[in-house]
């Protein structure tokens, strides 16, 4: 196991720790994605954590916003805050509501959660980090089931026209979305094909493979004058058994002070 690995493992862990404080949440979507958030903000991204806002800093817009808890784990285990604020998650008082808040979340630069909209957001500040030439690089994550979203299209349109070659997004492709798989509901088709088409450089990797989601950012940077769009297969749920087994269902679900135990040795 790389030290990627094990931050990646640890992260999961604080995310259904995170999670089980409250009883339940969104259990599925936040662990699908902690392997890209463990290779941005410990490999990739030009971030301090004891000046979160500091001046040219790369910028991170976690689209689908109920992926809070792994947002959050990966914000205190990077040291943004201590990680017992993870267990005051969506409660009175709370900084770290369900879905993420740049209003109260050092670490958090957007605030997200109406699904569509954070690829729009990205976008701006893409654009304006090239007006204001501080070579920033702007990533975003969007769903997939979210990208059934007009809006996530308008914003694919401008960027590809804009040539914005600062902007990196990543598709979390697990395949399923609230209400069932994404065949069953609304078949996206292609989504690789579907983003070249609107201009972007675009990759298809496995969104769990540390070392692979880090070389293709690279690479990805190498290529000027296009937006960039990462499919990272995934698995809803990854590395705890009950969520992968619940698919669908994991959208958000309850975990038991037994299903936390029983994660944590799985995940240890």
């Amino acid at each position: 196991m790389t030290s990627l690995e094990k931050i990646a493992r640890e992260i999961r862990i604080l995310t259904v720790k995170c999670i089980a404080s409250l009883g339940s949440g969104h259990i599925g979507g936040s662990m699908s994605i902690v392997d890209v958030l463990t290779a941005l903000y410990y490999k990739e991204m030009n971030v301090d954590p004891k000046n979160p806002l500091m001046e040219g800093r790369d910028r991170l817009v976690v689209s689908k916003g109920h992926a809070g808890p792994a947002v959050y784990a990966t914000l205190a285990h990077k040291g943004y805050f201590p990680e017992s604020e993870l267990y005051t998650l969506n409660k009175y008082g709370t900084n770290l509501p369900s879905h993420c808040d740049m209003n109260k979340t050092p670490g958090v630069d957007m605030t997200t959660g109406s699904l569509g909209q954070g690829i729009s957001c990205a976008l701006g500040l893409a654009l304006g980090s090239k007006i204001k030439n501080d070579n920033a690089t702007i990533y975003a994550i969007i769903g997939d089931g979210e990208s059934q979203e007009g809006q996530v299209w308008e914003a694919a349109f401008f960027a590809g026209h804009k040539k914005l070659d600062n902007l990196i997004v990543f598709l979390d492709y697990n395949k399923m979305q609230l209400d069932g798989t994404l065949e069953e509901v609304n078949d996206s088709g292609n989504m690789y094909d579907k983003f070249k088409s609107f201009g972007f450089d675009t990759y298809s990797i496995d969104g769990h493979n540390i070392d692979e989601i880090i070389a293709t950012i690279e690479k990805a940077k190498t290529v000027k004058g296009m937006p960039h769009m990462i499919v990272l297969n995934t698995i809803k749920g990854k590395g705890v058994s009950f969520a992968e087994a619940a698919k669908a269902n994991s959208h958000s679900m309850p975990v038991s002070k037994e299903a936390l135990e029983e994660a944590i040795k799985e995940l240890s």
